[in-house]
């Protein structure tokens, strides 16, 4: 069996998650190959780390309100190419929910992030986007790099497809923004994108991180990719699905954004396509009827610890 689970964001990771689904299907009788996977958000660091042989740097720098920290980012085998995460530096994480300030919350930290690896010796760099605190439009990660002075060929690992101009309504709320908030950083992403290079206005996956990918797109030609495809590719997962009898899959909670480029969506896509059955554990089950037929997911348990999530692949094992 197959074992690819994304993190239960805010509470157990995907290496976590894998691990314990696994025993369960090892005490039922059970092979199971552990594959934590991830969609360009939270994990994502580590997931690609991991897969690709690297190793964990640490670097000093600022935190979304401006405050130092020290933050992780990855070198992988090649010795070339970094892995940089944005909830590393300037995920919504790293701000208590009293202090989320939408209009101040700053990327410089992810911005000096990919200088600290690009000074380690990285050409390339892959910047994992999702779970952000900020709405400024990369302007803070780009004046870090204008100040280091450097210029790496930079892929943008998408987790939604959101367009520019709508980054502010979808997630402007959850990061602290009221109504009138909303309206400001909505004007003032316009302000960015009409003095910019490039227009990210309309463009799908420009609204990540608060505009974050649609500013590097627009200001350092940063290819934009979807991060939950990008990273399955990089897994090998197509090939490990194809000999497993069946794929667990799961993540803290299955909903409509599951379809919308999350690793879970992308993950029973591709079982689905392949004539492979899929199980998903999750945290929280939010999916209606129609959205699982149309992910074919095969059985959805609910689980929430440790000892939930090995229950659950003991259960499996029976199938």
């Amino acid at each position: 069996m197959l074992v690819a689970p994304d993190s239960f964001k805010g509470t157990i990771d995907a290496g976590a998650v894998a691990a314990a689904v696994a025993r369960g299907l090892r005490s039922g009788g059970c092979e199971a190959l552990e594959l934590p996977v991830a969609d360009g958000g939270e994990g994502t660091l580590a997931v690609l780390v991991r897969a690709g042989g690297g190793e964990l740097h640490e670097a000093e720098v600022s935190d979304p309100l401006g405050r130092p920290i020290t933050a992780s980012w990855g070198l992988l085998a090649d010795g070339r190419t970094a892995v940089v995460e944005t909830a590393q530096a300037s995920g919504l994480g790293r701000v208590a929910e009293g202090e989320r300030d939408a209009w101040s919350a700053s990327t410089r930290g992810t911005g000096e992030l990919i200088a600290a690896a690009v000074a380690e010796g990285a050409t390339s760099v892959l910047v994992a986007v999702g779970g952000s605190a900020t709405s400024d439009g990369g302007a803070g990660a780009l004046a870090a790099l204008d100040e280091a002075d450097v210029d790496p060929a930079l892929t943008v690992l998408c987790d939604v497809r959101t367009p520019w101009e709508r980054a502010p309504t979808v997630f402007g709320p959850q990061k602290g923004a009221d109504a009138r908030t909303v309206q400001r950083l909505e004007e003032r992403l316009g302000e960015i994108a009409r003095a910019a290079p490039r227009d990210p206005t309309g463009l799908p996956m420009t609204g990540c991180a608060g505009g974050l990918s649609g500013g590097l797109w627009a200001y350092r030609n940063a290819r934009l990719v979807p991060g939950a495809a990008f990273v399955l590719d990089a897994l090998g997962f197509d090939a490990h699905m194809r000999a497993s009898r069946f794929v667990v899959t799961g993540e803290g909670s299955l909903d409509e954004q599951t379809l919308g480029g999350k690793a879970v969506g992308e993950l029973a896509t591709r079982c689905r396509q392949a004539g492979v059955a899929c199980h998903a554990v999750v945290g929280r089950d939010r999916l209606d009827l129609f959205l699982r037929r149309v992910l074919d997911i095969g059985s959805v348990t609910e689980a929430g610890t440790a000892a939930e999530l090995e229950a659950a692949g003991c259960a499996l094992a029976a199938l």
